[in-house]
């Protein structure tokens, strides 16, 4: 999207933003991307609504695209607040719905609004790594998804995503991405809850534990060459 397109975007009210901006990806997913989606039925399980949804991050566009897989569940995603500083990327924010969060820090503010929206029967899809990777490889992910996962006791649902990074590649200024063909695989997997912790485990190893185990349940969902850290 160019700058001049922006500048005339943000002088629409914001209802006519949000409208045009949700046509205009969808067109642009449409036009550019394959989508394999693969799990749905998975979400049709033994445990209820809401979930806590977790997935690897590969580009800005991937809640673009988890959005509109994931268009029948009521997902708010959690996100970095330094995307609402990018002009392109707080479109995105208008097109989704978003709660914003410091990252590496003890928000409390967007931890309050994650509890009180899983309340309200809202799911949650949150990025465990804590930003997208620049080799399409899994990292190692950050711990706020424990408190999350502790906070609001939503059952956790894996979500393996591969080719978006071909769809949006990352681009040093976040202005300059734009949208390319690509086949885009999006692996769903079935629902659990954090493992009990053990009498004779303290608490990091616990938490190190429930950590391994969500990212190796993301990193089953994709192929290995996606797998990096997890592998």
């Amino acid at each position: 999207m160019n700058k001049l397109l922006l500048v005339l975007i943000s002088l629409l009210p914001e209802a006519l933003t949000i409208k045009f901006t949700q046509l205009y990806v969808d067109f642009k997913i449409k036009k550019h991307a394959k989508l394999n989606i693969n799990g749905l039925a998975n979400l049709e399980n033994d445990y209820k609504r809401p979930y806590l949804f977790v997935c690897n991050h590969l580009s800005n566009s991937d809640g673009l695209i988890l959005n509109k897989v994931l268009k029948d569940e009521k997902v708010i995603f959690v996100a970095g607040k330094k995307l609402e500083s990018n002009s392109m990327t707080n479109l995105g924010f208008k097109t989704v719905r978003t709660i914003p969060i410091s990252p590496n820090s003890a928000d409390k503010s967007a931890i309050k609004s994650v509890i009180n929206a899983v309340k309200e029967g809202n799911s949650i899809l949150i990025f465990p790594e804590g930003t997208r990777s620049r080799t399409a490889k899994l990292i190692e992910a950050k711990k706020g998804i424990l408190l999350f996962a502790r906070l609001t006791t939503a059952p956790i649902v894996p979500i393996g995503m591969s080719g978006s990074e071909k769809f949006m590649p990352i681009e040093k200024d976040m202005g300059k991405e734009v949208f390319y063909d690509a086949e885009i695989n999006i692996n769903i997997g079935k629902g659990f809850h954090l493992p009990t912790k053990n009498d004779s485990e303290t608490k990091e190893e616990w938490e190190d534990r429930c950590l391994n185990h969500i990212m190796i349940s993301i990193a089953k969902l994709l192929p290995i060459e996606y797998r990096g850290y997890y592998k």
